[in-house]
């Protein structure tokens, strides 16, 4: 039973920041999914895939999991780069390449 800590990233369809600051411990499945063949549903006999726990810092979920002997991959979050830009820069004169409609 292994478990990942990590802090989640915001998904592809957030523009803010929501759910990001937390440190997250989730599970590794154990067992793969199996598919009911009547009516297609996903299964899976391992519980412990149903649970994730959320933590303020990445020191309390690594002390959660050395308190209860559950080994872990800590993954470290990636800070994304990004460009500040203002909406009158489109407008500058000193803009590189041309602008027009």
């Amino acid at each position: 039973m292994v478990a990942r800590i990590y802090k989640p990233t915001r998904t592809a369809m957030q523009s803010g920041n929501a759910r990001t600051k937390l440190w997250v411990l989730d599970y590794e499945p154990e067992q793969p999914r199996l598919v009911e063949p009547l009516m297609g549903y996903t299964s899976s006999g391992d519980m412990n895939s149903q649970l994730r726990l959320r933590f303020d810092t990445k020191e309390e979920a690594v002390a959660y999991a050395e308190r209860h002997g559950i080994a872990y991959q800590l993954q470290e979050p990636q800070e994304a780069s990004r460009r500040r830009m203002a909406y009158s820069d489109n407008f500058s004169f000193r803009r590189i390449g041309q602008w027009t409609h």
